[in-house]
C-alpha cells in the first residue's frame, strides 16, 4: 500500500503578525533555523516518502510561493483551495485527488508549520501509525503530544488505559476530544497521565476517511462526488471551484474525529511545538541572561522576559519586563506576553478600520 502525505499550508498565521503577513505567513518564514518551516517540512518527510508521493494544500495566493520554496514538488501535487473552508474540506478535497493517483493508498494529514527536533522517532511513530491505520477496516489514527505543563491553549486527547504494542510503541484507543481547556482542567489532565496535546497529525486508509466523510458528512460527501465525476472532463476546475465554494466551514475535529469509532492514539515526545504565537520562541530560542528572546538590532538594559525582533531600526529597553516588540518594515507591534494569544484582536480592529495594508 502506497503511504502519501498532505501538507495543510493555506494558514495566515495572524497570531504572528505583524512579522507574518497576509502575502508571506508563518510557514514560509524562517522561524527557527535557515529554512523555512514548510521547507523543514517537506525535508522531514523526504526522509519518509518520495517528493512524488507528498501533497500540498494551499490557497491560490501561496502556490507561487510553495513552487519557489519547494522547487521539487511536482506542480500536480499542489492542490488549491479555491477558498478557505476550514480542515473538513481541506482533507475531502484531497482525499479524492490522492485516490485519483493512488487508489489503494493510506493518508498522513499535518499542518505545515511546526517544529519536531527528533525527526528519527518521528518517523518511527508515523510508520507505526501507518501500520495501525492500515490494519482495520475503519481504523483512524492520530499524534498526541504528552504534556509536559498545563497549556490551555490546545485541545486535548484522553486515552482509554488499555494499550496495543505496535513497532514498541503504546497505541490507545481514544476516549474523547477535549476543546481548549482553562488553567484547573488543564493541570489536572497533565497531572492524569492520559491526556494528550492535540498535535493536528491524522493518518488513515484513503477510502476509510471516505467513508467516514460519506456517514458523518453526507453533503460534503456528495459535493465531492460531484468533483469527482468532472476530474476527466473540461470543466473539471469549474466544478471543483462552485463546488468548493458550497462546503461547510467545519474542522476535521469536529467533522469527524469528535464522532467516529476506532480512533487511536499514539503518545508521543519528539520535541514538537506548533509555534502558535510569539511566546513558542522562548521554548525554542536561546535565552539572555535576562530570560529575553533577542534578535536583531537592539540595545537593552534592565529587560527582563522579553521577546524583541528588530528589522533592521535600533529597538532600545530599559526597564521593561514580559513584554513582545516586534518590529518589520511598516508596523511595530508592542504587548504584554500574556496577550500574545490575543494577537488576532489586532488584525480585526485593522479590518474594521479598513487598514488592509497592515494585514
Amino acid at each position: 500500500m502506497t503511504t502519501t502525505c498532505v501538507i495543510m499550508a493555506g494558514g495566515k498565521g495572524e497570531r504572528f503578525w505583524p512579522k507574518s503577513r497576509t502575502n508571506l505567513p508563518k510557514q514560509f518564514l524562517n522561524i527557527s533555523g535557515n529554512k523555512s518551516m514548510i521547507q523543514q517540512c517537506i525535508d522531514r518527510l523526504r526522509k519518509f516518502i518520495p517528493i512524488e508521493q507528498v501533497f500540498v494544500i494551499t490557497n491560490e495566493l501561496y502556490a507561487e510561493l510553495i513552487k519557489a520554496q519547494i522547487p521539487t514538488i511536482p506542480d500536480d501535487n499542489i492542490i488549491i483551495e479555491p477558498v478557505g473552508r476550514n480542515t473538513a474540506s481541506c482533507v475531502g478535497l484531497a482525499s479524492i485527488i490522492i485516490e485519483e493517483r493512488y487508489p489503494d493508498s493510506s493518508m498522513i494529514v499535518l499542518p505545515s508549520d511546526h517544529i519536531i527536533k527528533d525527526e528519527n522517532e518521528f518517523i518511527n511513530i508515523l510508520n507505526t501509525a501507518v501500520a495501525v491505520a492500515e490494519d482495520g477496516e475503519r481504523n483512524l489514527v492520530t499524534l498526541g503530544i504528552k504534556p509536559t505543563y498545563p497549556e490551555t491553549g490546545y485541545g486535548y486527547i484522553e486515552s482509554l488505559a488499555e494499550a496495543l504494542l505496535v513497532n514498541g510503541l503504546n497505541v490507545h484507543k481514544v476516549n474523547k476530544f477535549i476543546e481548549k481547556p482553562n488553567i484547573e482542567r488543564a493541570t489536572s489532565y497533565l497531572e492524569a497521565g492520559n491526556y494528550y496535546w492535540n498535535s493536528g497529525i491524522f493518518v488513515w486508509k484513503v477510502d476509510v476517511i471516505r467513508k467516514y466523510i460519506r456517514d458523518l458528512l453526507p453533503e460534503m460527501h456528495d459535493m465531492l462526488e460531484t468533483m469527482k465525476a468532472a476530474f476527466q472532463t473540461e470543466d473539471r476546475n469549474e466544478v471543483i471551484k462552485a463546488e468548493f465554494h458550497r462546503m461547510p466551514d467545519q474542522s476535521i475535529d469536529y467533522g469527524i474525529m469528535e464522532k467516529a469509532t476506532d480512533i487511536y492514539v499514539i503518545p508521543c515526545v519528539f520535541g514538537w511545538d506548533d509555534v502558535g504565537s510569539w511566546t513558542a520562541l522562548e521554548r525554542i530560542s536561546n535565552l539572555d541572561d535576562g530570560g529575553n528572546v533577542i534578535r536583531g538590532n537592539t540595545l537593552n538594559i534592565d529587560t527582563k522576559g522579553c521577546i524583541i525582533e528588530s528589522n533592521g531600526k535600533l529597538i532600545a529597553t530599559l526597564g521593561v519586563e514580559d513584554l513582545i516588540i516586534v518590529e518589520t518594515e511598516d508596523v511595530t507591534l508592542i504587548c504584554k506576553k500574556e496577550k500574545a494569544q490575543e494577537i488576532k484582536s489586532l488584525i480585526k480592529e485593522l479590518k474594521v478600520q479598513k487598514l488592509e495594508q497592515y494585514l
